[in-house]
């Protein structure tokens, strides 16, 4: 192992907000240049940004009404209540100083998204998480298999949860290694297998809010299928490229050895 930290997502993200110091910027900039699929996506977050650090600047610049005032906002609890108007300032100024990189991700309109919960944000997470990683061919870990005990102690330590390695090799994948990726969830811990045909799949495990234990679903997004659990306050999900009723009993070994653990 060398002494350089490894580029995670908090890194890109400060890196779009431009709140990296200069060494840790030129690192950033030095792995952009031999990964140009992490780059164009990082150019986006950077165009989205500025877009709507445009749109809402001048918004940003207007004093802040009297009627905002702290002081007078105490005074007045109990008498006034907000206006319309008032509220919409808040909220927009509110949003300018809360932009940031990886919160513009995907477009800036989600008044139409559905709010996913449980084990189905899980499972678009992690749907959404090989889609990112899978097809890369040169970083798509951050830490190898060689090192694996390091793996397991940091994930362990962000998950604040023991977290084991699924050995799949007896179904013909190796595993590669992992990363730490962030959700609207927080951290979660991304364990990568592949085999001998270049298929590759993503475990995808972090900590419950809601549904602390549920059964195993599937999922089916285009040609991407994936199987999401959860025990204990801890929710997992294996996805792959691969059909369900060969998922899912990869699925079901996973599940299997970390009921072990």
């Amino acid at each position: 192992m060398t002494d350089r930290r490894p580029i995670t997502e908090d890194d890109l993200q400060a890196y779009v907000d431009a709140s990296l110091d200069p060494l840790r910027r030129s690192e950033i900039d030095a792995y952009l240049e031999t990964h140009p699929d992490v780059a164009a996506r990082v150019q986006g977050y950077v165009h989205q940004r500025t877009g709507l650090r445009a749109a809402l600047g001048p918004i940003a610049e207007e004093p802040v009404p009297p009627d905002l005032n702290l002081a007078r906002m105490i005074e007045r609890r109990r008498h006034a209540t907000a206006t319309w108007w008032r509220a919409a300032a808040a909220v927009l100024l509110l949003c300018l100083g809360a932009a940031g990189g990886w919160s513009l991700r995907g477009t800036v309109d989600t008044s139409s998204a559905p709010v996913l919960t449980g084990i189905h944000a899980l499972a678009q997470e992690a749907v959404d998480s090989y889609a990112v990683y899978a097809p890369d061919q040169t970083h798509p870990v951050e830490i190898r298999a060689n090192d694996r005990s390091e793996l397991v102690s940091w994930a362990s330590e962000r998950l604040r949860h023991p977290v084991a390695v699924p050995d799949l090799s007896a179904s013909g994948y190796r595993f590669m290694g992992g990363r730490v990726v962030p959700t609207s969830h927080g951290p979660a811990i991304l364990f990568m297998y592949d085999n001998d045909h270049g298929a590759r799949l993503v475990l995808l495990i972090r900590r419950m809010e809601v549904e602390q234990t549920a059964r195993m679903t599937p999922r089916l997004q285009g040609d991407v299928a994936g199987f999401t659990w959860a025990d204990d306050g801890i929710g997992s999900s294996l996805v792959g490229a691969l059909p369900t009723t060969t998922l899912h009993p990869l699925a079901d070994e996973v599940r299997r050895q970390q009921r072990s653990i």
